[in-house]
């Protein structure tokens, strides 16, 4: 599964899906269990090379720490990634 070609647009709304899910665990506590590992998959697949991999073990551990699950990382990420395409959108 490649995530990348994803349009900006798709992956913040990709993301944002993700990081909701994210809260899932706040009712079934066992479900960091599964998104944990499977979080870190997606984060390494939506973003390439060093960041995509240094941000997989960020959600992964984020993810199966109890109780930080409310860090929008895949938010953060996105805003991280696309950060010089929306200043200069804004200074025009």
């Amino acid at each position: 599964m490649n995530l990348h070609p994803l349009k900006r647009s798709h992956k913040l709304i990709f993301g944002l899906f993700c990081d909701l899910m994210g809260y899932v665990s706040f009712v079934f506590p066992l479900f960091d269990f599964i998104w944990a590992p499977l979080s870190a998959y997606l984060m390494a697949k939506l973003y390439k090379g060093k960041q995509g991999k240094i941000a997989a073990v960020i959600v992964f551990i984020e993810e199966a720490l109890p109780f930080i699950d409310v860090v929008p990382t895949f938010a953060i990420m996105w805003v991280y990634t696309y950060w010089d395409t929306l200043t200069k959108r804004n200074s025009e």
